[in-house]
């Protein structure tokens, strides 16, 4: 049976590029309206920690992240319905450029932001970075307008503009366009946040997170006509046949949560404290031990390689772990994989001693990037699922694998089909891998 529902008024802010300034106006937009008094929702196009950390802390809500190829849309749609229920607006970031994917479709798309677009209708505010044009931003953005059925670009906010003649010339070019402005952002190196290898450093390491989100704001609301945005905000009708639920790995999971293990899905989260499972956090890094009553741990992604030598020393974590893993099954993703191993060489050439659970060696000296869509068909059961389950994730890392001595876990392919090399590895109850689940 189809449901129909309907979705609070929306708009995605998305861009021809990575990089053009949809973070800067995503949370500058979010932390403006939060202001104001409105519950605003956001969410994030695609596989991304990092962004919807920092959405959280300026929507005060949790943003979800909504994938059209590793994520079927029953799936999709049931996040969407229970995150906006009680929102008045949603604000949604797409990822790098709007129609970027991958060359094959996965579950309802190829990845590309405009999908989400499409399926709910919410208009583009697209942010063309007009830093050594002018009129030529025109024809940019005319080139949005009717590339894809149901996508409409509603409005553009220019970005890093110069000076009040820059933004006429272009202002007017996109207007002869049929194409509203809403906002002209001129450079300001006070408001960029700081970045590391894998985007944006972590909300909760970044100084004065709040001080900089409400910076943000003021730059927003100082640049940006928000009341028309408002206006162009469409609501949106999910229609889909029923909601999916995860199996979580075990009623009671026992979570690393610090600064070296916080990639975490809150869709995953949500789904197994919606299936009964209690999330007891512990931090590795405060060399804590998991909870003794747990039925499982669960390492998740981070950045485990810029806190090597504290791991390494951190003796009741690692004991803790080792007994653990004698009877009961400890899985790790990503940075949680690595520390799983027998060692990790740091981004200097050192090498760390890691839990030994797994034999696996990685290195950071020579970094090496992995990144892309993964389907991964599981050998063995573990706390992702039964053998033979197909799993739809994502990989993206530098770490360079050394050795990996281990049985594997899955049999994997990237998006084009073909056979991929990291695939993970499992010894006893100790399991993990550079893939990082999103859903099945």
């Amino acid at each position: 049976m189809t449901e129909a529902l309907a979705l609070p008024p929306g708009v995605m802010i998305a861009a021809p590029r990575s990089g053009s300034g949809k973070t800067t106006v995503t949370l500058g937009l979010l932390r403006a309206l939060a202001r104001r008094g409105p519950t605003v929702q956001p969410f994030k196009c695609g596989p991304d920690y990092i962004d919807p950390a920092f959405h959280a802390i300026a929507a005060g809500r949790t943003s979800f992240n909504i994938d059209s190829w590793a994520m079927p849309w029953d799936h999709a749609a049931g996040i969407l319905a229970a995150a906006a229920s009680d929102a008045d607006i949603v604000v949604c970031e797409a990822l790098m450029g709007l129609f970027d994917g991958v060359s094959r479709p996965g579950y309802w798309g190829n990845g590309a932001s405009a999908d989400l677009a499409a399926k709910t209708g919410w208009p583009v505010v697209l942010v063309l970075d007009i830093s050594g044009q002018s009129q030529t931003a025109a024809a940019v953005a005319r080139g949005f307008q009717g590339f894809r059925d149901g996508v409409t670009i509603g409005a553009v906010i220019l970005n890093r503009t110069g000076s009040a003649r820059h933004v006429r010339f272009a202002t007017d070019a996109l207007a002869a366009a049929g194409l509203q402005v809403v906002g002209a952002l001129p450079r300001e190196k006070s408001v960029i946040l700081p970045e590391r290898h894998l985007g944006l450093v972590q909300a909760e390491e970044t100084a004065e997170i709040e001080c900089r989100l409400n910076a943000l704001a003021d730059f927003v609301e100082s640049n940006v006509d928000i009341d028309r945005i408002l206006a162009l905000a469409k609501p949106g009708t999910l229609r889909f046949s029923r909601r999916l639920g995860r199996r979580p790995p075990g009623q009671r999971i026992a979570l690393a949560r610090d600064a070296a293990f916080s990639f975490v899905y809150p869709h995953l989260l949500a789904g197994w404290r919606e299936a009964g499972a209690e999330i007891i956090p512990f931090s590795p890094l405060a060399d804590e031990a998991p909870d003794s009553a747990a039925d499982v741990v669960w390492l998740p992604g981070g950045y485990p390689e810029l806190h090597a030598g504290k791991l390494a020393n951190a003796r009741g974590f690692k004991s803790a772990i080792c007994e653990f893993a004698q009877s009961r099954p400890v899985h790790g993703e990503c940075g949680g994989y690595m520390v799983l191993g027998a060692g990790l060489v740091d981004a200097d050439g050192s090498r760390h001693e890691m839990l030994g659970l797994l034999g696996l060696e990685t290195s950071f000296a020579a970094r090496k990037m992995n990144l892309g869509y993964r389907r991964a068909q599981l050998l063995e059961a573990c706390p992702l699922g039964v053998a033979g389950d197909i799993l739809g994730g994502h990989e993206f890392h530098y770490a360079r694998v050394l050795s990996s001595p281990d049985a594997p876990l899955f049999k994997v392919q990237n998006s084009d089909g073909e056979a991929g090399p990291n695939s993970g590895g499992r010894r006893g109850y100790a399991t993990g891998s550079f893939f990082h689940y999103i859903s099945n």
